[in-house]
């Protein structure tokens, strides 16, 4: 399939959404600290990332299948952190 300058458009701004998630996945997994981190917020956006995939699939859109497949990996990733270490966060409780 020819890339034309629409997908180039998608294809950057994939990048960069996706890129976005990077910098917290990292320090999630250095620090292991994830009582700050959503659990409904992550498990809603990997379904709904998941979702984006398969349309992005069901159209054959190379910009939207391949952002979303990354997507997916990094907010499924952080999804299994806070499963992972949901019970050994030191986060001080709130008064």
């Amino acid at each position: 399939m020819e890339l034309n300058w629409v997908e180039y458009i998608g294809l950057a701004a994939g990048t960069l959404t996706t890129a976005a998630y990077l910098p917290q996945v990292y320090k999630t997994w250095r620090t292991k600290a994830v009582g700050d981190i959503s659990l409904v917020m992550y498990t809603a956006m990997t379904a709904g990332v998941f979702l984006w995939m398969v349309y992005g699939i069901l159209l054959k859109a190379p910009a939207v299948i391949a952002a979303n497949a990354v997507s997916l990996a990094l907010v499924g990733g952080m999804l299994r952190l806070k499963l992972k270490y949901h019970n050994t966060d030191q986060t001080p409780p709130k008064p």
